[in-house]
């Protein structure tokens, strides 16, 4: 059993400096000029008064969550997570679950805005909905995603942060500590 932990920590560990980034014309970008080229967008754009959007569904959708509130509340930035039970049911029920980013993000988004796509799978109809949204609105798109590296949200925003694993746990692991690396070094910086 200790061999198997070992190996989990250890595989996770490895995944941050796998993680492929590229840019919208599918160029690879090196790990840490793609993390500040993040920090640096998000940082000089909510400094003029543009928000972040985070969308994500399970367990991207609560580290959507966490980080809307982390990004508002330590870091001092306009921030979103279109979460809420009662938008997501009504926006299901009226217009199918595929619209549930799609729909807030045309009315609450604006130009200059970054929208963080978050997807394990990168495959789920309603982010990439959500995407095609963001862009007509003017919004920067970062997105994150795993399992398949031909995954379609890998291709769709201005940095692609791509996971190489096909385990829920190690790709959500990722996201959520790059997040939490671009808010904590905004963070810093103000200090």
């Amino acid at each position: 059993m200790i061999k198997d932990i070992d190996r989990y920590f250890s595989e996770l560990g490895g995944l941050f400096l796998k993680t492929q980034i590229t840019d919208k014309d599918n160029k690879a970008i090196d790990f840490a000029d793609a993390v500040g080229n993040a920090i640096n967008l998000i940082a000089s754009l909510t400094s003029k008064g543009c928000k972040v959007i985070f969308i994500g569904n399970g367990g991207s959708a609560s580290i959507a969550s966490h980080q809307a509130i982390d990004f508002f509340k330590n870091g001092g930035m306009r921030a979103i997570a279109f979460n809420d039970s009662s938008l997501l049911t009504c926006l299901s029920n009226d217009f199918g679950y595929e619209y549930v980013f799609e729909k807030p993000i045309e009315m609450f988004a604006g130009k200059g805005d970054v929208l963080m796509a978050i997807s394990s799978s990168g495959k789920s109809e309603n982010i990439l909905r959500g995407v095609d949204a963001g862009k007509r609105t003017g919004c920067h798109i970062i997105t994150m995603s795993g399992f398949k590296p031909d995954n379609p949200l890998r291709s769709r925003g201005e940095l692609n942060f791509y996971v190489p694993s096909d385990s829920y746990g190690y790709v959500e692991i990722t996201h959520l500590t790059l997040c939490h690396c671009m808010v904590d070094t905004i963070v810093a910086k103000k200090k």
